[in-house]
């Protein structure tokens, strides 16, 4: 099994790239693990805390698990994916059967942060964009597809998801392999991970 690890800001358009590597290569020896869902469970906490919580700190994450469902995966095993709701701030009682493949992608601003990770990843990606760019883009997102007001998304970033990227996520650019400028800009970069994943794909000759 080949592992990608795509890391980089909030609206950098890491999942833009991811769609169109999959989109374009059209394959099902290709999977995709979102560091999303590995987000804690926060049930014991009210929903007005959770809300609140610092999800763009490392520890937010439970790494411990996905790096154990990647173990499993490597071993051709299925596993369970667990499923975030962005309304509810929690993981809900969901979860996503997801088979082994050839090739998995695993994207998410957090995913170098973790050693354990970085060592399993055979091609690490880094999504670039001006701070500018991302925040218009998560002001988007995060009313169009999260139901967030403006004041809120922007009291967010400017407290927590600024200041998290400059100490969490940017350093980890230093890890990539690949860094992508930002999603206008970036098709010779997808040219070249495309040609990576298809001679990974490519049957061995004995």
């Amino acid at each position: 099994m080949f592992i990608i690890g795509i890391a980089g800001g909030t609206g950098s358009g890491k999942t833009t790239v991811v769609n169109k590597i999959m989109r374009q290569l059209d394959s099902d020896d290709v999977g995709v693990i979102y560091q999303d869902s590995y987000y804690k469970d926060l049930s014991h906490l009210p929903i007005e805390e959770r809300a609140n919580y610092n999800f763009d700190h490392p520890r937010a994450l439970d790494f411990d698990l996905l790096y154990d469902h990647l173990i499993h995966l490597k071993r051709g095993e299925v596993i369970e994916q667990p499923v975030y709701s962005f309304i509810h701030h929690n993981r809900t009682q969901d979860t996503v059967l997801t088979h082994p493949k050839k090739v998995m992608i695993v994207e998410g601003i957090l995913v170098f942060t973790d050693k354990r990770l970085r060592d399993l990843f055979d091609l690490k990606i880094y999504v670039h964009a001006d701070s500018d760019e991302r925040l218009i883009r998560r002001i988007r997102r995060d009313i169009l597809e999260r139901g967030r007001t403006l004041e809120s998304v922007l009291s967010k970033y400017q407290t927590v998801v600024k200041p998290m990227h400059e100490q969490f996520v940017e350093p980890t650019k230093t890890y990539a392999d690949i860094i992508i400028p930002n999603d206008r800009r970036n098709e010779t970069a997808i040219e070249v991970i495309k040609s990576v994943i298809k001679n990974t794909l490519k049957p061995s000759v004995h």
